[in-house]
Formats: structure tokens, C-alpha cells, sequence
């Protein structure tokens, strides 16, 4: 089975981190965003794997030949004209059999052996707060009614999460060209929505499915927030001599810790160096060194350097002060 999982995207939310690494090598809980993604799809089945790569996509391309073992094709999105687009460079390996695609830059915790065995199309679904940031599904008797990309006025809160079983590949290849035909664009690019909405019209059916575990990578909170929500999976199974550590934390078998908090929540990458400081809520990445430090709600990128320093204070009754 076959994954197409495109990974083009700049990640200009995660500046400066993403000036000299691709977003989906960012760690997250101890391993890059994209290693996560990875996994999954190993452990259901998946032996093929077609990655749609942009910017430094050779450091992608060789994360994932150096730590899987599946078959890859790497394909080049030269220009961001959007997902239809990406999705449409893999069309030399779509063929009769089914395709999983999956969005490089969101973690799901979701059983897809379930889906594999679905004779219909399906799309990952989630109910969010608002709709207006995403692709909009409307159901009628149990299956798409209408897919709607970005909507002013939302007539449903049932969000696209980035999770696509395609049945009829040939079909969607089909719609994409007809975007490209007709100059169909949403929000200035070819949106992958507005291809399966032209598959609905069709005649083909399409179902959704639930996606409660959905965790975006795609802002500095929700990078924290996903780091927390895969730390709780580790527990309190992280010790260190001579180390207060908080769980759930991951920390790195070659990581050096010394004198140091460390958690909760935080993971602290291979290579590091900690020494003297408190870190909590934060994501340490590779072969950074910290010293004197209170980290909280921080991302430390890979080389970097975070020197601190103590404070020696004599102050009276009723006094307030605060080190910035």
C-alpha cells in the first residue's frame, strides 16, 4: 500500500526554526515530526511512501532513507501552488489500488487498519470551533454532500483534518486536471477540496471518518502542545542520576544532564547538553547546550547555544521584583 505524504510547505509560522530545517524535521517528543508520521503508517501496513518535498527537501529525503526501511519516491514541488497541485506530481504512481494521503505536518492517533478495509472513499473529520480555517464537509445520509475550502459562512463545523483514503485514484487524478483546466483556484492556489468536491460530482461516494487524536505542528503553541500530549504516552519511565526530573519528559540516551530540573514536559534531544537549569514545557533540539537557564514554553534549536546566569538579591519586607 501506498502513502503519498506531501511536505513542501515553508513553515513561516515556525521561523527562525524553519530558516534551516524543513518543518517536518523538527522534533517533537524525541523524534522529527514526520518520524512520527512515518511510524504510523508502517505499523498498519504501508509499504510505499511517495514524499512531495520543497525547500531542503534532500534533508528529508535523507532522514527517512536513513531510519526506514520502505520503498520512497521523492518528488520536488518547485512552486507553492498548493496541495491539488502537490498531490498531482505523484500521479506517476497512482494506479487501481487505493492511496492513503496524509498531510506531513500534523501527528494523528488514529487506527487506520479499520479504514483500509472501507470500500469507499473516506475522509478524516473532526468537529472544531471554527471552521473557517479549514475544508468544510456537509453529510446527507451518511455520506459527502459537499466540500467547501476556507468558508466566509460555515454551514457545518466538520473540518477536513488532512487524512484522505482514496479509492478511485484515477478519478481524483481526473479532478485535479480539471482544476488545472478551468484555472479553478481557491484562495489563490489548487486546492485538494475542490478536486474531491468535483469527484462527489461525479458520482463517487465518499465517507468520513472520526479523527479525535489530531495534534497540529504548525505553530510554536501547538508544536508544545503536541510534545506534551505525546510525553503523557511516556509516563515517568525517564530516570537520570543526580537529575530532578518532573515527568513525563523524553530525554535523549546521549544527552548530558547535570544539576538540572528537568519537566515537565520536556523533551531534550540527542547530543544536548544541559547544565544548571530548570527546564520545563520546552523542546531542547539536537546538540544544544544550555547552561544557567530557566526554560519554559521555549523551542531551542538544533547548535544552539543558551547561557544564563543567577542572581544575587537582598531585598526587604513587601518588596516585589522580577528579572527579565
Amino acid at each position: 500500500m501506498r502513502a503519498i505524504i506531501p511536505v513542501a510547505g515553508f513553515g513561516t509560522r515556525l521561523r527562525p526554526h524553519t530558516y534551516t530545517l524543513p518543518k517536518v524535521l523538527l522534533n517533537v517528543a524525541g523524534k522529527p515530526i514526520i518520524g512520527h508520521i512515518l511510524d504510523k503508517i508502517v505499523e498498519d501496513g504501508f509499504d510505499e511512501a511517495t514524499i512531495i518535498v520543497g525547500t531542503m527537501g534532500e534533508k528529508i529525503q535523507d532522514y527517512l532513507i536513513s531510519n526506514y526501511k520502505i520503498k520512497f519516491d521523492f518528488i520536488e514541488q518547485k512552486e507553492p501552488k498548493g496541495l491539488a497541485h502537490a498531490i498531482s506530481l505523484a500521479r506517476n504512481s497512482f494506479s487501481s489500488e487505493p492511496i492513503l494521503i496524509i498531510l506531513g505536518d500534523t501527528i494523528f492517533d488514529v487506527n487506520l487498519k479499520p479504514l483500509l478495509k472501507e470500500k469507499y472513499s473516506s475522509l478524516g473529520v473532526k468537529q472544531v470551533e471554527d471552521p473557517r480555517r479549514f475544508g468544510v464537509v456537509e453529510m446527507k445520509d451518511g455520506f459527502i454532500k459537499q466540500l467547501i475550502e476556507k468558508p466566509e459562512n460555515p454551514t457545518s463545523n466538520l473540518a477536513l483534518v488532512g487524512l484522505y483514503w482514496i479509492r478511485n485514484p484515477k478519478l481524483l487524478e481526473e479532478c485535479i486536471d480539471g482544476l488545472f483546466k478551468n484555472n479553478k483556484k481557491t484562495k489563490g492556489e489548487f486546492q485538494l477540496t475542490d478536486a474531491l468536491q468535483a469527484m462527489v460530482e461525479k458520482g463517487e461516494k465518499v465517507k468520513t471518518f472520526p479523527v479525535e487524536g489530531w495534534y497540529d505542528c504548525g505553530k510554536p503553541e501547538t508544536l508544545l502542545a503536541t510534545n506534551r500530549h505525546l510525553l503523557d504516552k511516556i509516563g515517568d519511565k525517564v530516570k537520570r542520576d543526580g537529575v530532578v526530573i518532573n515527568p513525563p519528559v523524553f530525554i535523549a540516551e546521549d544527552a548530558k544532564i547535570s544539576r538540572s530540573i528537568i519537566g515537565p514536559y520536556a523533551t531534550i534531544a540527542s547530543g544536548t547538553t544541559v547544565e544548571d537549569s530548570i527546564v520545563r514545557n520546552s523542546i531542547i533540539s539536537d546538540d544544544a547546550h544550555v547552561d544557567c537557564a530557566l526554560l519554559e514554553d521555549s523551542l531551542v534549536g538544533n547548535n544552539s547555544v543558551v547561557r544564563g546566569n543567577f542572581q544575587r538579591i537582598n531585598i526587604g519586607d513587601s518588596s516585589e521584583i522580577e528579572f527579565h
